[in-house]
């Protein structure tokens, strides 16, 4: 990426894929925190007010994406061989872990809206407000080691699987590869990696709806998971499973065909199939 067309289109791409999937689906995304929730789904909220943090994820989405797109292209360009699954894996992690700088509070804002509980009934900011003067940038970025945990075994598998699926679909099914195809190439990727990363999720759920100073925020990722498995069962360890992989699944096919319309549109010239 050498000039302001090269950076801009991943930017203004992502930007414009994040936004669509969050407003989209925000109610799926609410259920299955409110079903991670150490409450329960019923006094987490239930059904009601599915849209409870919509306006954190909305100003976030655009931003985390768009710097997540940025970062995984460049690192595609600068690693030279972009048909390798280890470039891909690779450029995803390093990406998941620069987009998580603005992810983290976001979903902390988001999440703490989602539940419902009566100590986060406040604006997003004043939730931010609060977790940094109670317990500084630390309160900011609570979950953020969990979350690289969940996200970059996630796109260790999500990212390329999309790209090989993309890389094989002419000469399987004989098709174009369309904005559509893309699409849907990213929906069977993000599902696959949805379902088998959902324990990392409710681990990270746990971590950012725990009240200060409570052990929850003293565990790591495993004993976590182990003190819910002897609570619930497998069952909650795979809590929101059902909705998770839903909403990935939507998510994926929604995202990347919007990123991949997106590019299209910008860069005509670099999206021939």
């Amino acid at each position: 990426m050498t000039n302001m067309k090269d950076w801009g289109t991943p930017l203004m791409a992502g930007g414009v894929a994040g936004v669509a999937v969050d407003i989209a689906l925000f109610p799926i995304d609410t259920v299955k925190t409110r079903l991670q929730s150490e409450r329960g789904f019923w006094r987490s909220g239930g059904f009601k007010g599915v849209y409870r943090g919509l306006a954190p994820a909305a100003v976030g989405s655009a931003p985390t994406a768009a710097l997540f797109f940025f970062t995984y292209e460049t690192i595609k360009t600068r690693l030279g061989s972009k048909d390798s699954p280890f470039v891909h894996m690779t450029a995803a992690s390093v990406a998941e872990v620069v987009a998580c700088l603005i992810r983290v509070p976001v979903e902390i804002a988001k999440q703490r809206r989602q539940s419902s509980l009566s100590t986060y009934d406040r604006s997003a900011a004043r939730i931010l407000l609060e977790a940094f003067r109670t317990e500084g940038i630390r309160g900011i970025y609570r979950g953020f080691g969990t979350t690289i945990l969940r996200e970059i075994p996630f796109s260790l598998i999500q990212f390329p699987l999309w790209e090989y699926f993309k890389a094989n679909w002419k000469e399987t099914t004989g098709l174009s590869l369309t904005p559509v195809y893309v699409s849907l190439c990213g929906a069977i990727a993000g599902g696959i990696a949805a379902g088998l990363t959902t324990p990392l999720d409710v681990a990270k759920t746990r971590i950012m709806l725990a009240e200060q100073n409570s052990t929850a925020t003293r565990k790591s990722v495993g004993q976590i998971l182990l003190g819910i498995y002897r609570e619930r069962g497998i069952r909650g360890v795979f809590a929101g499973f059902v909705p998770r992989v839903l909403w990935i699944t939507i998510g994926g096919a929604v995202f990347f065909g919007f990123y991949d319309l997106t590019t299209q549109i910008l860069s005509p010239s670099e999206t021939e199939r």
